[in-house]
């Protein structure tokens, strides 16, 4: 734990001098009660302004954690939040968490504590836009999931959604990565299944509900669900950003198309503020 913590401040003081700083922070959940930790990505005069900034929530994949976008960005996110003018929040969710509050296991209840418990924190220590205008949440596989997921089931805190290779689809792999120990087994537990799977929740989509971009590799193992979800969104009329681009469900992947969600966000803010 000492060199994983070493490692990130490595990486981190690394940033140029002009670039946004980032903290890690501890927020109490009061649904798990536990501390969980998140790095703030503030832009480079934060301190010294008095303007309020819009919000982008990136969620990260199995097995990972608060740490991960960072690191797979190689700091490189520093400079972005100073580009962007917003602060970037990579909150920890659990390494198999699929960021749901879980009927299973009364200790995961990640969607009440990214949606609820960290969005009314950082609004109420940092200098925030406190409204749905501007707020943004995405993330990469677990955390495309997550982001999606959280984004259409809280229309009313977040504008915008977004997935680069996300398991948007979770029924057809029913003994993957541990996502029965938060929602059972599909055999007791379908029904769990079914109505906490993102093809399924976009059933309460309406157009204009959400700015949405959801991108995926042509070599990515999540590549199918992708398609066939991007065809639902299509059949509901619903307005969507969906690209396919080389690559696989990996870092050089996620690292180039962080940089298409982020400019979406802003693109976002600046119209809708």
């Amino acid at each position: 734990m000492r060199n994983f913590a070493l490692s990130i401040a490595v990486i981190l003081a690394s940033a140029p001098c002009f670039a946004g700083k980032a903290d890690t922070i501890q927020v109490f959940s009061q649904a798990m009660q536990k501390e969980i930790k998140c790095v703030v990505i503030t832009p480079d005069k934060y301190k010294r302004s008095k303007k309020k900034y819009p919000v982008i929530y990136l969620l990260h994949g199995y097995s990972d954690n608060y740490a991960a976008w960072p690191k797979k960005t190689n700091s490189r996110l520093l400079s972005k939040a100073d580009e962007l003018q917003a602060l970037i929040v990579c909150p920890d969710g659990g390494y198999n968490s699929w960021y749901f509050d879980s009927e299973k296991d009364p200790t995961v209840r990640y969607e009440t504590f990214i949606s609820n418990e960290l969005v009314n924190y950082i609004d109420a220590n940092y200098k925030t836009i406190n409204d749905r205008a501007g707020r943004a949440i995405t993330g990469l596989s677990m955390g495309g999931h997550g982001a999606l997921y959280l984004g259409i089931r809280h229309k009313n805190v977040y504008g915008a959604a977004g997935s680069t290779s996300g398991g948007v689809d979770i029924l057809p792999f029913p003994d993957n990565w541990d996502i029965k120990k938060v929602l059972g087994d599909t055999i007791c537990c379908l029904a769990n299944w079914q109505r906490n799977t993102v093809i399924n929740v976009a059933d309460d989509l309406k157009n204009g509900d959400l700015k949405l971009i959801i991108d995926c590799g042509v070599g990515d193992f999540f590549l199918k669900v992708n398609r066939r979800f991007h065809q639902k969104l299509l059949s509901m009329n619903i307005d969507h950003d969906y690209t396919e681009r080389p690559g696989e469900h990996n870092n050089e992947y996620w690292n180039n198309s962080i940089d298409y969600q982020l400019l979406f966000f802003k693109k976002y803010f600046d119209h809708s503020m």
